[in-house]
């Protein structure tokens, strides 16, 4: 099993366990934990309506690409913790890991 925590828009955290063995991304197991994220793309790195924080944990993850990092420049609230959930796939890597949401820039 799988444990980290989410941050959500309100500041209330909540704890998720899950499968290491689903072959998911953080933005799907987001959504279907029912947290408001858009995901207007669909997963393609190319609307940021996943976009999230890494605030403890991002050490242990794999480096953003090139398509996540030139969507997340676009982002006026983007810091050096932020990352797409669509880019992040379940791994035994988020254990431990704590995430807060971003509320969707208005731009």
């Amino acid at each position: 099993m799988i444990t980290f925590s989410v941050e959500d828009y309100t500041g209330q955290v909540q704890t998720l366990e899950l499968p290491g063995d689903i072959n998911l991304s953080l933005m799907e197991v987001l959504k279907a934990s029912d947290y408001p994220i858009a995901a207007t793309c669909g997963g393609m790195a190319l609307c940021a309506t996943c976009h999230l924080e890494v605030v403890s944990g991002g050490d242990r993850l794999p480096a953003a690409g090139d398509a996540e990092l030139d969507m997340l420049d676009t982002l006026p609230n983007a810091t050096a913790q932020s990352r797409l959930a669509c880019q992040i796939r379940l791994s035994e890597n988020l254990q431990g890991a704590r995430f807060a949401l971003k509320a969707p820039a208005l731009v």
